[in-house]
């Protein structure tokens, strides 16, 4: 059976070519061997008029195709306007197109950056972007309001966290993709890469009957939920080859290099953000009619092997786990401007029809178990946040008397922020035992088999894990749906807290650990620590407006005392987001995702007094099917549980695949020519895998003899980029008397309070002890810089066992003379030989060799000995180097014979 493979994009250079009539948009693969045009007509002032001819061409048909365009459209001499053909502007993707209220407008992407790899699939992200306007402006129709939707349009910054591949999906898991190239290639249509013709028929090879080895490229359809340029497609998806169509998606995306003794570990976290009912903090709660929750991303960690490239012959390990809105009708006036305002429940729901429609999505796309936790607060002076548990637990068991007692959904409660408040409760512990039955429920995916090792160290653990185990791995099943009010800082924690246990899982299935467990103030957790805030803050910025008040250091109660004042900075911007900019940022989201269009017979955007309308669509018209109560599942979803219904092979799935009968080693598939790209010249500083962040560079001590292990727990001052956030080991030891001679912080006693965590009456409270301050007095920077003097002496002697400016005594000088008399006689018992008498080797002393050399000294070594198969090689390699080169292999010739055919044919 043929091998299966991801058709690589050949559409990743393109070209504006502009004409007075036309746009010709010219799309290269990275080789520039194949080429593709797109006829764009500005003669219409307010319809797209795409023409795509699907026809490929090389190098010599595209130059007479331009040729031809040049002559065509030069003008006689003495007539006004541009002559010829000319070149517009270089891109690297299409976003898509777009209409207001005048003509069409194409998004061009102009810069990109690289930002992970993952076997070998480059994921980019978007630095620039270009936004034309299509029509001549002899036949533009001015409207003056085209500026103002213009302005609203690009306050989407598509230069922040958008993110695309040309040969791997980012809207689905690592699991999906590597399960689609498992599944067999029967599942859907398979069409021929070419037509039959002579030129593609021809070959060079053809007398020595050497086979074309044959591979299916897989081209499935995206999950449209995490797409957020699906809708700017919407005009042309059915009329273009699909190589046109670049998906990106919006969220974060980071990856990092964690060095074990040497061996390349990348570990990657992306995060997607959902398209639907997507929206800022205030403005978008809850759920829509359709089950569609706010601020839903989906967070991947991906941890593999980079030693090894390939997807069939590395190993890769994935955990994926959710965050979103409490899936119910609710939201928030924001029109009494105050920090917190009140939480109200905008519909009655007796059915739990909303969350039936959000735990439907969610089975059919990750499985079973559905575990929810919900770390809003339980008590209250006033009652907020217990509003949402009092009406989601009981939406929760309504729905699981319907569905079988192993499916049901799990939901566990806990008052994350009561919890920190206590002296004597560590939240991390106890967050970790959540973690731990978490990931011991879902499991995770690998697409390795248990390796040989854990059959002879086995763990106790490791017998309990769930998932569902394959021939070639396990597969995980069901998700963690982590959620608090806005989603950000405590779901942020309880995630990373969830990551670490699941990272320590993987890495003991690729077998990099002896036990599946990771410890704090390791080099591992804290490059993983590190990854996760950088999430955090990505994600906060996007739907809050700053970054995240709380961290994993504040809920260690080890950050610095500095800390609060950046927690009250971040207070405050978010608060002056969510007030005065949210309303902008969302109009421009609704634009950009097409929830609104804009029409001159309509009220204009701006005009609207609430988006509720947009994003409920059962207010404008009644729903034709209503749902059943009691099956609120879909059809055929319980048949394939606990697996995903999208994984399963249904008719429906196989619908949404197509393969390609291709060659083996064509452009289209060959990743290695996409990755490595030998027909360019790339210096080697300037490479991602050297600019990345690197466990060894970045945290692992600089100090010899330190163990290297990224497995060993370190002090704060011991490593390379320290927990407290300086960088020299001086600056640590100033804040750690600083902090020792200053009241206890009041990030030990309690979270800061001008978080989503703490109530008005907690705030006042502590308003008093936020404005303690303890000044740095110039003595005590005196006497630190003392006892880093007295410290390097100390240093010194642990070192060497003395101080260089003491002289040594009268036993060291003793202990030095025997210690140089006995290399003296040993030396001359090595360069006497057996030339000594026995008198004479008597007095001496007589040490016994533990060389596996006959003859080995300082003087002289015997040679190692090689054998016969190593001299023939070496051999080979001479003669080679000297023009005298063999018979080629038969996989040599077969590889030769793709390449040339594929390179000049």
């Amino acid at each position: 059976m043929p091998l299966s493979a991801a058709v690589i994009s050949d559409v990743q250079k393109l070209v504006l070519y502009e004409t007075r009539a036309r746009y010709f948009l010219v799309g290269s693969n990275q080789a520039q061997t194949k080429h593709r045009v797109l006829k764009i007509d500005r003669t219409e002032p307010k319809d797209l008029v795409i023409i795509d001819d699907k026809h490929v061409y090389n190098q010599q048909e595209l130059r007479e195709l331009l040729g031809r365009l040049e002559l065509g459209n030069r003008t006689k001499i003495g007539q006004k306007g541009s002559s010829g053909l000319s070149r517009a502007v270089s891109a690297c993707g299409i976003v898509g197109f777009v209409r207001f209220l005048e003509g069409y407008y194409v998004i061009l992407i102009t810069k990109k950056r690289k930002m992970a790899d993952i076997g070998g699939h480059s994921i980019y992200k978007i630095e620039d972007t270009n936004m034309i306007y299509i029509p001549n402006d002899s036949v533009r129709i001015t409207h003056p309001d085209e500026a103002r939707y213009v302005r609203i349009f690009q306050n989407v910054d598509l230069s922040s966290n958008f993110y695309f591949s040309y040969s791997y999906d980012l809207s689905h898991s690592l699991q999906y993709n590597l399960t689609l190239l498992k599944t067999m290639c029967d599942l859907g249509k398979t069409e021929e890469l070419l037509p039959p013709s002579r030129q593609d028929s021809f070959d060079i090879f053809e007398d020595e009957g050497l086979p074309t080895q044959v591979i299916h490229g897989i081209i499935n359809e995206p999950y449209a939920k995490y797409i957020w340029n699906g809708k700017l497609f919407e005009k042309i998806k059915d009329s273009v080859h699909p190589n046109w169509l670049l998906h990106i998606i919006h969220g974060f995306c980071g990856q990092s290099k964690l060095l074990i003794y040497g061996r390349p570990v990348y570990v990657t976290l992306i995060a997607r953000r959902s398209s639907r009912f997507a929206g800022t903090r205030f403005l978008k709660r809850g759920a829509n009619c359709e089950g569609d929750v706010a601020n839903e991303v989906e967070t991947e960690q991906i941890v593999h092997d980079a030693s090894v490239m390939s997807f069939t012959a590395g190993s890769y390990s994935s955990y994926v786990q959710v965050r979103g809105s409490v899936p119910l009708y609710w939201s928030q006036d924001i029109s009494t401007m105050m920090p917190k305002p009140p939480i109200r429940l905008d519909q009655a729901d007796p059915y739990a029809t909303v969350a039936a429609l959000h735990f439907d999505q969610m089975l059919k796309r990750f499985g079973s178990p559905i575990i929810i936790l919900n770390l809003v607060k339980k008590r209250e002076k006033r009652k907020h946040e217990k509003i949402l548990s009092e009406e989601l637990y009981p939406a929760v068991i309504n729905l699981n008397q319907f569905l079988p007692p192993e499916h049901c959904i799990d939901y566990i409660a806990w008052d994350m922020a009561r919890y920190t408040k206590s002296k004597l409760c560590n939240v991390l512990d106890r967050l970790g035992l959540i973690a731990e039955n978490v990931v011991r429920r879902t499991g995770f995916f690998v697409n390795r088999a248990d390796l040989h090792c854990h059959t002879l160290r086995p763990d106790e653990r490791w017998g309990d894990l769930g998932g569902y185990l394959t021939a070639c791995g396990r597969m995980q099943t069901g998700v963690l749906r982590t959620n608090c009010v806005d989603c950000l800082d405590r779901t942020n924690t309880a995630q990373f807290m969830v990551g670490k246990c699941a990272l320590a899982y993987q890495l003991y299935a690729l077998g990099m650990v002896d036990k599946p467990r990771l410890q704090f103030d390791t080099d591992c957790v804290r490059l993983f620590e590190e990854l996760y805030e950088d999430h955090g803050d990505t994600l906060s910025l996007q739907y809050g407006g700053s970054q995240l008040v709380h961290r994993v250091k504040t809920y260690r109660k080890i950050a610095p005392w500095t800390q609060h004042s950046k927690d009250i900075m971040q207070t405050l911007s978010r608060y002056y987001s969510n007030a005065f900019s949210d309303a902008d940022r969302q109009d421009a989201i609704n634009l950009f995702l097409q929830v609104f269009q804009p029409s001159e017979s309509c009220p204009h955007l701006w005009e609207l007094p609430t988006d509720f309308y947009l994003h409920q669509k059962n207010t404008m018209m009644l729903p034709h099917d209503r749902r059943s109560y009691t099956f609120w599942w879909s059809e055929d979803l319980l048949k394939y549980l606990p697996l995903p219904y999208d994984e399963a092979p249904c008719e429906e799935n196989k619908r949404r695949v197509r393969g390609r009968r291709m060659n083996h080693y064509d452009e289209g598939t060959d990743i290695y020519h996409e990755f490595f790209r030998p027909y360019e010249l790339s210096c080697f500083d300037d490479s991602y895998c050297v600019a990345m962040t690197n466990s060894a560079r970045e945290f692992m001590p600089k100090t010899v003899g330190v163990d290297p292990s990224p497995f060993t727990v370190r002090k704060p001052e011991e490593t390379g980029k320290s927990v407290l956030g300086k960088s020299s080991r001086e600056e640590a030891m100033l804040q750690r008397k600083t902090a020792a001679s200053a009241p206890p912080p009041h990030s030990e006693e309690v979270v800061s309070s001008s978080s989503e965590d703490d109530s008005e009456e907690e705030r006042e409270d502590e308003g008093a002890a936020s404005q303690r301050s303890t000044p740095i007095k110039l003595a005590e920077v005196m006497e630190s810089t003392r006892m880093q003097e007295d410290g390097a002496r100390l240093a010194a002697r642990e070192i060497y066992g003395l101080c260089p400016c003491e002289s040594p005594g009268e036993d060291d000088i003793q202990i030095y003379q025997k210690f140089a008399h006995l290399g003296q006689n040993q030396h001359k018992v090595e360069w006497m030989g057996q030339v000594a008498e026995p008198e004479q080797r008597e007095s001496v002393i007589n040490l016994t060799p533990v060389s596996q050399f006959s003859q080995d000294s300082i003087y002289a070594v015997q040679p190692p000995n090689v054998d016969k198969a190593s001299r023939e090689v070496f051999e080979r390699h001479i003669q080679t180097g000297r023009g005298l080169v063999g018979a080629l292999h038969r996989g040599d010739v077969l590889m030769y014979r793709e390449y040339i055919k594929n390179r000049y044919m």
